[in-house]
């Protein structure tokens, strides 16, 4: 069997990516630098969970950037997948699409996950918070789908 998911712990240099956004533009990590760059894992586009997600996120983007937190999602959904996703909900943050897993396994979020009894490898919900240095500030493991932003705040406000 293989191991549970080990996300990246907090004060731990987060590893540079360098990945096209479902829009075709080129990111990487070094660019959010002199902000703090959420990055969040999330699990496949159009589901459930994962839309309720995205779209708390992008209801709040203002509240977020009134903090100098940028938004970056990660799945390993493809390139139509998540221009589809984007158009349908009005994303207005990047997705990056990663397949072969490179960004999700060097952030510590695929591995051993089990719903209803049944045990399979996956991605595990999580988002990381970034300072404007790249450090990781904060793991939310397993975030409310629905309050996300809330906690991200919620978190700012008492360790600030």
């Amino acid at each position: 069997m293989a191991p549970k998911p080990q996300p990246l712990e907090e004060g731990t240099k987060a590893p540079a990516f360098k990945a096209k956004t479902h829009t075709g533009e080129e990111i990487k990590l070094s660019d959010f630098k002199g902000q703090h760059l959420l990055l969040y894992f999330y699990p496949k586009d159009n589901t459930p969970g994962c839309t309720k997600q995205a779209q708390n996120l992008q209801t709040n983007l203002k509240k977020l950037a009134a903090q100098n937190i940028a938004v970056v999602g990660v799945s390993p959904d493809d390139n139509d997948s998540h221009q589809r996703f984007a158009q349908k909900h009005q994303l207005a943050f990047p997705l990056l699409p990663d397949p072969d897993r490179k960004i999700i396994e060097k952030y510590g979020v695929w591995g051993e996950k089990k719903n209803y009894g049944k045990v399979y490898m996956g991605l595990q919900r999580t988002s990381f918070l970034i300072n404007d240095s790249g450090i990781i500030q904060h793991v939310f493991k397993r975030p409310k789908t629905n309050g996300h932003t809330e906690e991200i705040l919620s978190w700012l406000k008492a360790n600030t």
